[in-house]
């Protein structure tokens, strides 16, 4: 989906500021200046929301535990965009049409037809996919000393097979949602950073209690989500941003000013297994290098 002229103009603003190449001939700051801010709308759940992560939004319910440092604030504080930022941690994908919480309209509700920027993510936690994987590993993991590979022995296929079954084509129709209700939007979906390395990293298991034959088969998991996500995105004309390579060296078993995730044990967030804020500013940079003009 070609880039709408605002949201060109505003993307040309993030490249002064960010250093990313002119997005086109005789576009520059003063451009973007002369106009109204960028609309922009974050949806998702709780990677865009940040939750963990401190301090807490104060115009967030309490129960998404949104932060003001996360990738849409800092994407948003970039481009000079007026942001609406509906993230809720724990979000699935249709918290984005019903309600996720009494009181708490339904995401998409903050979607207009002159919006002309949204990003988010969303398929994590539908059929509970992180939190089932990530405790049934973690406890397995524990029960046998992290030997083995117990998680994968147990559940094999299962979860691969509840995203094709159910995540993609759910993550598929939130898309097309998005699209009716914004058309001129520029529409952006994020994938999941790393979780675990690619293979089990000696002394990590004190944090990420994991067998080390099941560290790898919880990486394939997640890739095969974060391709499913793709594969929506593709087939829906939106914008995928893919933090496989960028969040590569920086999973939940590295050192605390490395990595991007914090660990099940002894990490820094209130929420474990979520992105630090060095994390959510990584998304919000491979974010803003997808939205730019090719």
């Amino acid at each position: 989906m070609p880039a709408q002229p605002r949201t060109v103009a505003a993307l040309t603003a993030l490249a002064a500021v960010t250093g990313i190449t002119t997005l086109g001939p005789g576009a520059g700051p003063a451009a973007a200046d002369a106009r109204e801010p960028l609309r922009y709308v974050a949806l998702g759940d709780s990677f865009s929301a940040g939750s963990g992560v401190l301090p807490l939004d104060p115009s967030a319910p309490l129960l998404c535990a949104r932060t003001t440092k996360n990738y849409p604030h800092l994407l948003a504080a970039s481009l000079g965009a007026k942001l609406t930022d509906v993230t809720c941690g724990g979000a699935r994908t249709k918290d984005l049409a019903t309600s996720q919480y009494p009181g708490v309209a339904p995401q998409l509700d903050a979607l207009k037809s002159d919006t002309e920027l949204v990003t988010l993510t969303i398929g994590g936690n539908d059929n509970s996919t992180f939190i089932n994987s990530i405790l049934a590993c973690g406890t397995a993991g524990a029960l046998s000393g992290g030997k083995g590979s117990p998680c994968k022995d147990a559940h094999g296929d299962s979860f691969k097979e509840q995203i094709d079954a159910k995540t993609y084509p759910a993550v598929k129709a939130s898309l097309n949602q998005i699209k009716a209700r914004s058309p001129k939007a520029k529409a952006a979906i994020l994938g999941y950073p790393w979780i675990t390395p690619a293979k089990s990293v000696p002394g990590c298991f004190a944090k990420m209690p994991i067998a080390e034959g099941d560290v790898p088969y919880l990486r394939d998991l997640q890739g095969h989500l974060n391709n499913a996500v793709r594969r929506a995105a593709a087939e829906t004309g939106t914008t995928f941003v893919d933090m496989d390579a960028a969040s590569d060296a920086h999973d939940a078993c590295r050192p605390l000013g490395e990595r991007w995730i914090e660990p099940m044990l002894f990490g820094t967030n209130f929420v474990p297994v979520h992105p630090n804020a060095a994390g959510e500013a990584g998304m919000a940079a491979q974010a803003a290098k997808a939205l730019k003009l090719s």
